[in-house]
């Protein structure tokens, strides 16, 4: 008589479990815990997100608000201040704390690139080229890139030409979707109309033939006719 060869390994199983009970109610116990320690990891994550996103929330609705103006009454509800200096101070305290409390979450890393926004509007050139070169170095392409052309524009107003000149090269040689190669030349050719005339021109008529259906081409167009 033939046995069923699926009875035989249940059987062979279920003598295996009878014969080393203490091992499999310690394997189910490592099982269940590593199970549970994932499924917890995963909920305290995605809590972490939700916090760091509630908060950098209240930080960008802070910076998005208006700017008291002279004469004209405020409205009822709607929070201002008196300049965007001082909006730009009470911002950057919100997104500082967010990204030291939530660095490693998307939102963290959001918050340090406002910080570095917020400093360079405060005046803080250091404290803002500290915090757009971490971005820039640490943060995922697109964002690293938008911390780049925050720098290029913190050099162009610190008198660094030739620092902003080597970022924006290198933007253009590494377009992303935040920064496309075109606004990096555009920046370019902006920063060699007053120390290489000659320079700008050509970039702006590679710009004006190879962009022909875009902004940035016409754009090049009207700076080349201005040059002349």
């Amino acid at each position: 008589m033939k046995h069923d060869a699926l009875v035989d390994h249940a059987q062979s199983a279920l003598g295996w479990l009878e014969d080393h009970k203490s091992e499999a109610i310690l394997f189910t116990g490592i099982l269940i815990a590593v199970v549970a320690i994932g499924v917890g990891s995963i909920l305290f994550y995605q809590h972490r997100q939700e916090q760091a996103s509630i908060a950098f929330g209240a930080a960008m609705d802070i910076y998005s608000a208006p700017v008291a103006q002279p004469g004209v009454p405020a409205q009822p509800g709607v929070r201002t201040y008196s300049s965007s200096i001082v909006r730009a101070q009470t911002a950057n305290a919100q997104f500082v704390k967010v990204a030291d409390s939530y660095g490693s979450t998307d939102s963290g890393k959001n918050a340090l690139y406002f910080a570095g926004l917020t400093y360079t509007e405060m005046g803080k050139t250091a404290d803002a080229e500290k915090m757009l070169q971490k971005v820039a170095r640490d943060g995922d392409k697109n964002l690293a890139a938008l911390a780049d052309l925050a720098l290029v524009n913190l050099y162009r107003q610190s008198g660094r030409a030739s620092d902003a000149i080597q970022l924006l090269n290198k933007l253009a040689a590494h377009p992303t979707a935040t920064v496309p190669a075109s606004e990096a030349k555009l920046e370019l050719a902006d920063i060699y109309e007053k120390t290489n005339p000659q320079q700008a021109k050509q970039i702006y008529a590679q710009l004006k033939d190879k962009e022909t259906t875009t902004a940035a081409g016409q754009i090049a167009a009207q700076k080349l006719q201005q040059l002349k």
